[in-house]
């Protein structure tokens, strides 16, 4: 099994979204468009957003209208109790129910770690431990596919990744304080970390796109 693209669940969130957001004054509001188009296309069933305090709620206003029409669930991971208080405030804020999304609290290694399954993810790179939460994420038989909040150029989040992790290709997007996109696969195929061979990147000067490869 893997991840299959549907562009008209991928259109219904979207467009579900930008409604969402049209009436509050909200930052990064393209940025939430474009995941729930993201997760709504791949039709994920398990979204996690691992969210860190400081941040403001139109991902996951996007998270939440992907998570509509794929029937999937949306979870919000924080670091810790400060990080959950802060976030059902600004959920407040914003005219939502406080009970929606799920929020889970906890350590990186060990939420993560009880979420087997997970088909689309959402990380903060200004978290502490966001390396960790991407290296303890469990994709589901169809693989996953990772945002990257706040990404930058300098490095690609495959270094976090736990040995063994099928990295299909990856793409960086000049969007809000940019945004990494990494496939990851599943089934047979280069992985990384198995001690052979070396990890190529290509960036495709048109359009931005990094495809990754063993050599």
């Amino acid at each position: 099994m893997k991840l299959v693209w549907c562009p008209e669940t991928a259109s219904k969130a979207y467009i579900d979204a930008v409604k969402a957001l049209a009436d509050r004054d909200l930052e990064e509001t393209n940025v939430a468009e474009l995941v729930a188009a993201m997760a709504g296309g791949w039709k994920a069933q398990l979204i996690v957003e691992a969210w860190d305090h400081g941040d403001g709620v139109a991902t996951s206003l996007g998270l939440e209208a992907a998570a509509r029409h794929t029937r999937g669930r949306h979870v919000c991971v924080v670091p810790d109790e400060r990080s959950a208080a802060e976030y059902v405030e600004v959920m407040r804020r914003a005219g939502l129910p406080a009970a929606e999304p799920a929020v889970v609290v906890g350590e990186a290694e060990e939420v993560m770690g009880e979420m087997q399954g997970v088909d689309f993810m959402v990380v903060d790179w200004r978290r502490r431990d966001a390396a960790k939460v991407l290296r303890a994420a469990r994709a589901g038989p169809r693989g996953m596919v990772v945002v990257r909040k706040g990404a930058g150029r300098m490095r690609s989040g495959a270094a976090a990744m736990a040995a063994g992790t099928r990295l299909v290709k990856s793409a960086f997007l000049p969007i809000g304080r940019g945004l990494e996109v990494l496939h990851l696969g599943v089934g047979k195929g280069p992985s990384l970390g198995s001690g052979c061979g070396r990890w190529i990147k290509h960036v495709d000067r048109d359009t931005g796109e990094e495809h990754v490869f063993r050599r």
